[in-house]
């Protein structure tokens, strides 16, 4: 009897060990803008093909169509995928004009946008425009199968660009602030920070130089942030996000993202090593601030695919900067070596087979 339990307890032992050593299988989202004319029947068929190489979630745009996130949602469910309903946030056309923000020149967003014709970007602190995306919000959140209410463009433009993409928009600003980019200067937001702080930025000549209006901005999104995640808490779903690397090192200086203070249960920095002129090294340092900053809320490391990656030009072309086959394997287990719940692939469309197979070599690799 004392032999049958010393076997007992020895394959126990060796169970509990054989266990202990499993990996949990690595969660991965592809992120992508559905083109109006996509059909429901092959979007589930994407669905059913992503499922079948390893994703274990979908963020889509679906044009804020409340029936199309529906079924999307619905479809995804069916495939075994978690759903977050990618939706934009300050970057909207044909709203009220007065809703807009206004730059450094006195310029609004909505007339004279900054870098792309459709960069016209609302002003976070008026509450007209938080009321009317709240409502919006709300409204997708009570989908059944919405799982995430994933916000996307919750930030100022950038008054700081990338290295590449200045490069793309010809505008070397060599670090500093580029004045066009630089918003909020409504008189909403200017005499709400006066009254605040005393300071009048308008007679100020380098608003740059004065940190209390950097913060200003951090706080007007961190504070609609939190009334954006209240409400959709409340309906009983869950908020993720899209934000710029850092957010000390980047996401602050460049779109005023202080998404360390944000009530939110996912992050997905956009952790687009091209657009810095960085090789895939970089993720490990800017990932371990990440997730660092976020104090246990899950970081998501969203990685840029590289779409023409045959094509030697394309990695010359800004526009089309990402990593090749070669570079995602080290950019995977780089993020999820520096504490990454996951990863995301921005996007679907632009993996080639060379690329699916190098994801299932990293996500084989990552499991043992």
């Amino acid at each position: 009897m004392k032999h049958h339990f010393t076997i007992f307890l020895a394959a126990s032992l060796l169970l509990a060990a054989c266990s202990g050593s499993h990996k949990e299988p690595v969660s991965v989202f592809v992120w992508q803008r559905v083109s109006v004319k996509t059909d429901m029947d092959s979007l589930q068929r994407d669905f059913h093909n992503w499922k079948s190489r390893g994703i274990t979630g979908v963020c889509l745009d679906v044009h804020g169509d409340i029936d199309r996130i529906q079924e999307a949602a619905r479809r995804a469910h069916q495939e075994g995928l978690e759903y977050h309903a990618w939706v934009p946030s300050m970057l909207r056309s044909d709203l009220p004009h007065e809703w807009y923000a206004v730059n450094r020149l006195g310029q609004s967003a909505d007339e004279n946008p900054n870098y792309r014709n459709n960069y016209r970007f609302l002003d976070p602190a008026n509450p007209q425009v938080q009321e009317y995306l709240i409502e919006q919000y709300t409204q997708v959140a009570r989908i059944p199968d919405v799982d995430y209410v994933r916000l996307d463009f919750i930030r100022y433009p950038d008054v700081i660009l990338a290295s590449a993409l200045g490069e793309l928009y010809g505008i070397a600003n060599e670090g500093g602030e580029y004045a066009p980019a630089d918003y909020c200067y409504c008189d909403f937001c200017t005499k709400t920070f006066f009254d605040q702080t005393g300071i009048d930025i308008k007679s100020v000549e380098d608003p740059a130089t004065v940190p209390q209006w950097a913060q200003f901005r951090c706080d007007q999104l961190t504070l609609f942030v939190d009334r954006v995640g209240r409400a959709i808490h409340e309906v009983g779903k869950k908020v993720s996000v899209d934000v710029f690397p850092g957010p000390g090192s980047y996401a602050e200086r460049m779109v005023r993202q202080q998404w360390n203070q944000w009530m939110v249960d996912m992050f997905f920095p956009m952790n687009y090593n091209d657009l810095y002129g960085e090789g895939p090294d970089w993720l490990t340092s800017v990932v371990e601030e990440e997730v660092q900053s976020a104090g246990g809320v899950p970081v998501v490391s969203s990685l840029r695919i590289c779409r023409d990656w045959k094509n030697p030009a394309s990695k010359e072309n800004p526009a089309s900067t990402g990593l090749l086959p070669s570079e995602l394997p080290v950019a995977i287990h780089n993020s999820l070596a520096a504490g990454a719940s996951g990863i995301c692939l921005y996007n679907p469309v632009r993996m080639s087979p060379e690329h699916w197979d190098a994801l299932e070599e990293a996500l084989k690799a990552e499991a043992k």
